[in-house]
């Protein structure tokens, strides 16, 4: 526990004053984070990240997470992030040629589904972040607060359990009370911070993110079962691994500028 405390507070005193700053060291930051939870996803299926279809994986969410501000280097070689997602499809099922299906038809579709599952959601990080850092703090406080409700109100008076082949100590009391839980601080938050968006809509769409959040959760949890893996990482000590604390953030982010919030 003490350990899992010191890495939190070290991993909040370096993550909270980057996100605070913004700008090109943002950028760089989640690059990094994104680049390390594609290895941890990749490493799960035993797919060498220091290899061509890591390479290929890397390289195409790099470009991928190129933010709209930059967008304008791609243009230039009369390129689009598609046009690139498709050909990274193309060499690796070149790939699998070449390695003579040791390297197989599964292992190019896993490649390609690990760089769009965290290259989409780091990318609505930053453009998240580029429009107005109240909507991070909004996301984290989703996240955080439907963690903690989850967890206290499932522990004091879950019964019924959620989904208990993926996640046996989830539970359907759980799962309402982290809902519940984030509508009741993001009513707080609306409250003392000046969010451009209609408070009427604002409460059903904290609805939908809490629970994709609480699936995004689920579908790491999932993954992992399915490759027999504990944590998706050991890069903080206590916590696991990268992709382990930005499971839920991968589903919000994105949903929140579906729903137009953002």
């Amino acid at each position: 526990m003490k350990q899992r405390i010191i890495t939190g507070v070290l991993a909040a005193a370096l993550f909270i004053p980057v996100v605070w700053v913004g700008g090109l060291l943002f950028v760089i930051g989640t690059y990094f984070i994104a680049t390390v939870a594609l290895y941890e996803v990749l490493r799960m299926r035993s797919i060498q990240f220091r290899s061509i279809p890591g390479a290929i994986s890397m390289i195409t969410l790099w470009i991928f997470l190129l933010p709209n501000e930059y967008y304008e280097l791609l243009n230039q070689l009369n390129y689009s992030k598609i046009e690139t997602a498709l050909l990274s499809v193309l060499l690796l099922l070149v790939y699998t040629v070449l390695k003579k299906n040791r390297f197989t038809f599964d292992d190019a579709a896993f490649a390609v589904f690990a760089m769009l599952y965290v290259g989409i959601g780091f990318f609505y990080f930053i453009e998240t972040r580029d429009a107005d850092i109240l909507w991070v703090v909004y996301a984290l406080i989703i996240i955080w607060t439907t963690d903690s409700g989850a967890y206290f109100i499932g522990k004091s008076m879950g019964k019924r359990k959620l989904w208990p082949d993926i996640s046996p100590n989830k539970t359907v009391e759980g799962f309402i009370g982290g809902i519940l839980s984030a509508l009741v601080v993001v009513v707080v938050f609306y409250m003392i911070a000046p969010l451009d968006a209609n408070f009427w809509y604002l409460l059903p769409a904290t609805v939908v993110l809490s629970a994709f959040g609480q699936i995004g959760d689920l579908v790491e949890s999932a993954l992992k079962r399915h490759y027999g893996v504990k944590d998706s990482g050991n890069i903080l000590p206590g916590h696991g691994g990268l992709l382990d604390r930005f499971d839920s953030l991968l589903f919000v982010l994105p949903l929140m500028h579906i729903l137009q919030l953002i």
